[in-house]
Formats: C-alpha cells, structure tokens, sequence
C-alpha cells in the first residue's frame, strides 16, 4: 500500500516537473498534480488500454509511436476533467507524452518491489 501512495507522489511530482518543463501544460497546485494523476491512472487503465487494443494494427506499423498519440489523447482527456490540468494543443500532448512515459519508467524502477529486482 506504501508503494502505491509513493507512486501517486511521484506521478504528481513527475506532472509538476512536465508543466515547469514544457509550455502549453499547465498544472495549478500540487493537489491539481495528485488529482490529474488519479484520472490519468483510471483514463488510461480503462479507455486507454481499450484504444490499444484497437489501435495495435496500427501501433505495429508505426513500430509503437503510435501509443505517444494515444497517450497525448489520454492527457488531453484528463485535463478536460480535471479543474487546474490544461494542454494547450497537440505538441505539448506529444511532449508530455513522452516526457512522462520516461519519467514513469524511472518511478516504476524505484518503486518496484525489492523481489522483483532479482
């Protein structure tokens, strides 16, 4: 349970560094973060995953860029539902889109149980 609340942190953390880093996105507060964090999860552990799945034709031609627009698309829908989360535009979707997957993969490498380093 530990893990999954430092995971929430750092994703909060890991959405300030992408709106300090890249214009157009724009996050208001830390509990903006927390909140945008939570529906990105649920947005893309629900219609997300249901777009890959659909899109995997697709995604195997582009040799997987095409997740990044599938991502850019899921924070994009997040900051509709999310007070304080705005994208202006596609080209910051893309960036942050990228920028987060890296910093999520980092995230899951620190907070992964220490079993499943072996």
């Amino acid at each position: 349970m530990l893990r999954l609340i430092v995971h929430w942190l750092l994703s909060a953390a890991a959405l300030l560094a992408a709106a300090y880093l890249i214009d157009g996105f724009r996050v208001a507060t830390f509990g903006t973060a927390l909140i945008a964090a939570l529906v990105i999860g649920l947005v893309n552990g629900t219609i997300g995953n249901l777009l890959k799945f659909i899109t995997f034709p697709l995604t195997l031609l582009t040799l997987g860029l095409f997740w990044i627009v599938i991502n850019a698309a899921m924070l994009k829908l997040a900051a509709a539902l999310v007070t304080g989360f705005e994208i202006a535009g596609w080209i910051p979707a893309l960036l942050a889109a990228v920028l987060l997957s890296v910093l999520n993969l980092v995230i899951r490498s620190l907070t992964r149980k220490e079993k499943d380093r072996d």
